[in-house]
């Protein structure tokens, strides 16, 4: 995965406005978790897609299968490095609106009671 610095190719994105996203059912949200699956197990949002950065070489060949180059993508990960670095190989992909939540699932804990902190 190249992840080379240059512009940033995302948005920051806070997690209040995350739960403002995923209230409205018109955002037309692509939602993605890099974690692991171990860490899915200790909290997961159900509505992400996981793609684990360790099993990049499994998907990568086929992102375009599962994410649509033209929506908003919003990626998270445990503190927003490793979403981050998917945010940069995205945009080189193609993919033009992307978000990293800042803070990731450990700050979303922190507006949702019902996420676990790990």
């Amino acid at each position: 995965m190249n992840t080379s610095p240059s512009a940033v190719p995302y948005q920051p994105l806070s997690v209040e406005e995350l739960v403002q996203w995923l209230a409205d059912p018109n955002s037309g949200l692509q939602l993605v978790d890099v974690r692991e699956p171990t860490e899915l197990a200790l909290a997961q949002l159900p509505e992400f897609l996981n793609l684990p950065l360790s099993q990049f070489n499994q998907w990568s060949d086929n992102i375009h299968q599962h994410l649509a180059a033209d929506r908003p993508t919003v990626v998270m990960c445990h503190h927003g490095v490793r979403s981050a670095q998917m945010c940069h190989w995205l945009s080189q992909q193609g993919f033009s609106q992307l978000y990293n939540l800042t803070g990731g699932i450990d700050a979303y804990s922190g507006v949702d009671p019902t996420i676990p902190r790990y």
